[in-house]
């Protein structure tokens, strides 16, 4: 049976950069920074949720991209903000996007309030889209 889920990507095309983005700016921690010889395995956490992990991959990894033009078109596509995105959960939107503002992240979208609570959007340096979201309490 299933469980629940562990890892997942947000392609980056440098990760240094990504690192800096993900720790200092949105406040995750490096969960594995390891040299697997063929690739950089660099995985993050929020401290609130340890165990769910998002894997900065670089795109050029060939054991993620393939081919160098499989990897200039994942490439794109990712500035494009098409390829991997995520939903955070924040108890105070407003607040995280006061911090992150003044942390100089790109904020696309303004805090707002929608049917299921209120949130608001960002893009981190390589296009990837984040959504952070205070959901209505029950």
């Amino acid at each position: 049976m299933l469980k629940d889920i562990a890892i997942t990507p947000m392609y980056v095309t440098d990760q240094d950069a990504a690192l800096e983005f993900y720790v200092k700016r949105l406040g995750f921690a490096v969960d594995t920074d390891a040299d697997l010889g063929n690739m950089r395995w660099l995985t993050v956490a929020l401290p609130s949720a340890p165990k769910r992990m998002v894997l900065l991959q670089r795109i050029g990894d060939t054991t993620a991209t393939g081919s160098a033009e499989t990897a200039e078109r994942l490439r794109e596509l990712t500035e494009l903000g098409t390829t991997s995105w995520m939903i955070l959960e924040s108890d105070d939107v407003d607040a995280e996007h006061e911090r992150l503002r003044k942390a100089g992240v790109e904020i696309t979208e303004e805090p707002t309030t929608r049917p299921y609570g209120r949130d608001m959007a960002v893009r981190d340096p390589f296009g990837n889209q984040i959504r952070i979201t205070q959901y209505l309490s029950e």
